[in-house]
């Protein structure tokens, strides 16, 4: 098993939902978090004064799939979050050990 995490424009949230769910990804977790990668945040002024904003309001998707769906998953969510442009994000792949569904006691991939 393999965990896609993918951190992209909020914008993106619902167009990757609906992609994902469209090719039978059974559940994720989302999460609205804050970072910076290579784009470092912005200048703004408060009250005439100089303000650098480096924590960009970002969507975290993490999903558990199978290990020959991780490349899918991942490619999947890169076309959909595309824009060309500074700030459209990361996914990162890694695997996963085990999984224990906590209701019926499951392991192993019946879990996810």
């Amino acid at each position: 098993m393999k965990r896609v995490t993918a951190i992209v424009r909020p914008e993106k949230m619902e167009p990757i939902k609906e992609v994902l769910f469209a090719h039978d990804v059974s559940g994720m977790t989302i999460s609205q978090v804050q970072g910076c990668g290579n784009q470092h945040g912005w200048k703004e002024y408060y009250r005439g004064t100089e303000v650098l904003l480096n924590m960009i309001p970002k969507v975290k998707f993490e999903l558990v799939v199978e290990d020959d769906r991780a490349d899918e998953i991942a490619a999947l969510i890169a076309d959909t979050a595309r824009t060309g442009e500074v700030g459209d994000g990361k996914i990162f792949i890694a695997p996963v050990e085990q999984v224990i569904r906590i209701r019926t006691g499951e392991t192993g991939e019946s879990a996810v």
